[in-house]
């Protein structure tokens, strides 16, 4: 785990312990139990979810830290952050959409990067589909894993930097500026 993230870093202790447990037991799931291929399995999945896990657990709960979801939301059983985060329910949902609030407050490319890892490491692995068992390989386990924990500590120190609701950009500044000289004359 040493080499993947620094347990020393503010990352790492933001984490809940069951969020960091999680993490360890999948390293050691894919490092010391599986890494020698003694057996061959048709599909590694199951290796992914302790990391799937966790990132759902972290999402909740910088979510929560960044009032984009309430206390309540937090705790709740019925809390679905899947639907709230997929920008194909942008428009049903409304101002309730994460995708949005995150688009808003902080980038398009970051709302789209915590939606595709958790598509691509969670929905796309877990859920069954008749026409579609989606079977992974362990290499492509262990690069799910790792898309998971780098989009965790990366949305950690981004939504840790200063938060941009309802800050002009610079190009908005500047028209304003423009258009209170032009109103003046």
């Amino acid at each position: 785990m040493d080499y993947l993230v620094n347990k020393e870093s503010s990352f790492w202790s933001y984490l809940s312990q069951g969020q960091r447990d999680l993490l360890e037991e999948g390293l050691y799931l894919m490092n010391d139990v599986i890494k020698d291929q003694a057996y061959q399995f048709k599909d590694y999945s199951f290796l992914v979810f302790p990391f799937a896990k966790s990132y759902e657990g972290f999402l909740k709960q910088i979510f929560r830290d960044k009032k984009l979801i309430s206390r309540l939301d937090y705790i709740s059983d019925h809390l679905r952050l899947g639907k709230l985060m997929s920008p194909n329910l942008i428009g049903k949902l409304g101002p309730d959409s994460l995708y949005v609030k995150i688009e808003n407050g902080y980038s398009r490319d970051l709302a789209d990067k915590i939606w595709n890892v958790w598509k691509n490491g969670r929905n796309q692995i877990f859920h069954y589909f008749p026409h579609n068992i989606k079977a992974i390989s362990f290499n492509e386990s262990k690069g799910i894993c790792l898309d998971i924990l780098r989009t965790m500590e990366e949305v950690y120190n981004k939504l840790n930097k200063t938060i941009k609701i309802n800050q002009p950009t610079i190009e908005e500044k500047n028209l304003a500026m423009l258009k209170n000289k032009l109103s003046s004359f």
